[in-house]
């Protein structure tokens, strides 16, 4: 790696940590490939405290008589940060950017402003980026307006220096995303430098975007004249249609940092009226990995309930077997009555860091 690079590398990472400590609202915790196109991001952040690993082939294949088939594949590696911002490293190993250069690394940091899935009228992504091939910092502003099942995105892009070529340029670019169901949605982009010389001809690229059912990965079935998924790369055609796949693999650190054991139970002695749940019914979330309220005190008498809000199916299942809701799909629920006094631990069973205690206090707390 050149200095440059690494100088950039230091940089990227303060942004990030910047983006971090300033506590910036948190945005969409959404499927990746579902939110967005091949060639456009739409602002995507990734889910938080995940690690997510993306790997991109595209084949293609010579003419008559040899039809060798050659791969340009990328490999996204990149952390989800509070819902807002990710910070990440791209990989290329068969690089068409610079003629001589095969491989192509892009360092960035991207941070979202504005998510339509929370509440906004639109999606915002602003990403900065280094390329080693070109040693050009480079930019995207994304947008994405959702209009029910249809998102209409937008970038605009600036290299500086593009294609190893000495010289700034920009690049724009626009595509849609129809969801067809929660499973499933189709994708379609056009991206193109604003003064293309003659030999330069525009990115397209057109895809099938599948939710895994029950899980957190993601699959996109798609064709394109794009080489890599860089700024750089994913803005410009590179030779005829190539056709291939992504698949991501979002890495949850909760698995193996977040502890294996059940929650120690509160002392009883010490709770008071205030802080027993003043309801005939509790409502526990089950979402992104863990429970909304891992830790609820109740009377006697009072219903819990968990309900999976999540992406895959879950569960809540005693420590002791005192109940087991058995798997929940998304969208599914299960409840019981606690009246039995004393600490009753639980957890996940395909998901076993995932751990939770319902305390019942008796004595007419309530």
């Amino acid at each position: 790696m050149t200095k440059t690079f690494v100088r950039a590398v230091a940089h990227l990472l303060c942004v990030g940590s910047v983006a971090i400590a300033a506590g910036f609202p948190t945005g969409a915790v959404a499927q990746s490939v579902l939110e967005r196109s091949p060639n456009l991001s739409g602002g995507w952040v990734g889910a938080p405290g995940r690690i997510h690993f993306h790997f991109l082939h595209r084949f293609d294949a010579s003419p008559a008589p040899a039809r060798k088939v050659g791969n340009a594949p990328t490999f996204l590696l990149a952390y989800g940060v509070g819902g807002y911002g990710l910070v990440g490293i791209h990989y290329t190993t068969n690089s068409a950017l610079v003629s001589g250069h095969p491989n192509e690394w892009e360092v960035l940091a991207r941070y979202s402003p504005l998510s339509s899935t929370v509440g906004a009228p639109a999606d915002l992504g602003i990403t900065v980026a280094f390329n080693e091939a070109t040693e050009s910092i480079d930019g995207e502003l994304a947008v994405g307006v959702p209009f029910g099942p249809v998102k209409a995105m937008g970038a605009a892009r600036y290299f500086s220096d593009a294609y190893g070529s000495g010289e700034s340029r920009w690049a724009v670019g626009g595509g849609l995303r129809i969801r067809l169901n929660e499973y499933l949605a189709l994708a379609g982009d056009v991206v193109t430098l604003t003064s293309p010389e003659d030999d330069e001809d525009y990115g397209w690229g057109a895809a099938i975007q599948i939710a895994i059912p029950y899980t957190p990965h993601t699959l996109s079935l798609q064709a394109a004249n794009t080489n890599s998924a860089t700024l750089q790369g994913s803005s410009i055609a590179s030779g005829g249609t190539r056709y291939g796949f992504e698949f991501t693999i979002p890495i949850t650190l909760a698995r193996f940092f977040g502890g294996g054991s059940s929650p120690a139970p509160p002392d009883v002695s010490t709770l008071g009226q205030a802080e027993l749940v003043a309801s005939d019914t509790v409502r526990i979330v089950v979402r992104e990995f863990e429970f909304s309220d891992p830790d609820v005190v109740v009377s006697p008498g009072t219903y819990v309930e968990w309900v999976n809000e999540g992406e895959i199916a879950h569960s809540s299942t005693a420590d002791d077997e005192l109940w087991d809701s058995r798997l929940l799909a998304p969208g599914e629920s299960y409840g019981r009555v606690f009246s039995e006094v004393g600490s009753h631990p639980y957890h996940c069973l395909p998901h076993p860091f995932m751990t939770g205690a319902v305390t019942v206090v008796g004595g007419g707390n309530r």
